[in-house]
């Protein structure tokens, strides 16, 4: 999985585990040393909230990342 973190932005985030749509990445987050993804941002809950505010973000850690497609992204979440 050797991807750049733009090229997640227009993807949809899947769990595997109950195949529920957590929603489209809105950022990642990278080790600025190693320039490796740690995780990706997905816009949590509530959307008109989530404008004010990130504390409903889900963020996922890498090893989470089960599969990375054309459109969507598999975690095991």
């Amino acid at each position: 999985m050797n991807e750049k973190g733009m090229d997640f932005k227009h993807k949809e985030v899947i769990s595997i585990n109950d195949g529920r749509r957590l929603g489209y990445v809105q950022d990642v987050c990278a080790d600025l040393e190693s320039g490796a993804i740690v995780s990706i941002i997905v816009p949590g809950g509530n959307k008109l909230l989530s404008m004010f505010s990130n504390s409903n973000d889900i963020t996922i850690p890498w090893n989470k990342i089960k599969c990375i497609g054309e459109d969507t992204i598999l975690v095991d979440i």
